[in-house]
């Protein structure tokens, strides 16, 4: 009977002593997780211009550390030591930024090409010695895919500390066709063919206006370039009919390719 009392004691002592704190953490509990909800809402809100990707991704990271942090105060308040607990993910925590920096690394640059975008689906960029079209923009790799059929992924932390050529920001791409011709040809005499040439295709920009160069000068000839601009993604169509046009062209307007030029060499011997 004595143990009985004692026992009853110290279940109201422990109900008297835990019972309040019980109650405020429950109460904790309940108002941070609602906190937590209109948080996580208003970062989806303020988030709402950024890749869908991206945005669901911050709110959700938002979300599980808040209410990580209010499960170890809510422990804390009804009296179990948190300590260890905090100690624990800590621990974790480097020991996964240790395995994953990499990952990491790929996560930041993403988040960076998400937020200040220098380039985006459908642009034609070049980085890492890689080139195509960007068709998709991960959190932690970018895929190009070449005119070729070829699949690239391109890791986000590299591509993000690197140079990145974006050659349809502009919205244009630029058609270049090389030739070699005879340096008896007049120059002035092609252009005023090839520049109107180019001008009739229907894909070729008027500005800036298509262009004859020499790119360089070689024995008995000239290498020269054509060339256009026409809208990104436009270029490779392009490129194929102006080829085959100019090809034509020269032969019509009888502009001569440079003989090769042999050299011989006499050798003379000691006597």
């Amino acid at each position: 009977m004595n143990q009985l009392t004692t026992y009853a004691q110290q279940l109201q002592t422990l109900v008297v002593l835990y019972l309040p704190r019980v109650f405020m953490a429950a109460l904790a509990l309940g108002v941070g997780w609602w906190v937590i909800g209109r948080v996580s809402r208003v970062i989806a809100k303020t988030t709402a211009r950024l890749d869908v990707s991206l945005r669901s991704f911050l709110t959700s990271l938002v979300n599980i550390v808040l209410k990580v942090l209010l499960l170890i105060s809510v422990a804390g308040m009804v009296g179990f030591e948190t300590t260890s607990f905090v100690a624990i993910l800590g621990a974790a925590g480097l020991a996964v930024g240790l395995a994953l920096q990499g990952t990491l690394a790929n996560f930041a640059g993403g988040v960076l090409i998400l937020i200040f975008k220098p380039y985006v689906v459908g642009d034609v960029i070049e980085s890492q010695g890689k080139s195509g079209e960007v068709r998709e923009i991960q959190i932690f790799n970018t895929i190009l895919v070449t005119p070729q059929g070829d699949t690239i992924i391109l890791p986000n932390g590299a591509t993000s500390n690197n140079v990145i050529v974006n050659k349809t920001a502009q919205n244009r791409a630029l058609v270049e066709i090389p030739a070699e011709i005879d340096a008896a040809n007049d120059l002035a005499t092609v252009r005023a063919w090839a520049i109107p040439l180019m001008l009739a295709d229907a894909q070729v920009l008027p500005d800036p206006a298509p262009e004859v160069v020499v790119t360089a000068l070689k024995p008995g000839g000239m290498a020269v370039a054509f060339r256009a601009y026409t809208h990104a993604g436009q270029n490779l169509p392009a490129y194929g009919r102006l080829i085959e046009q100019l090809q034509q062209a020269l032969g019509r307007q009888g502009v001569k390719c440079p003989v090769p030029v042999s050299h011989t060499y006499t050798r003379v011997l000691p006597e």
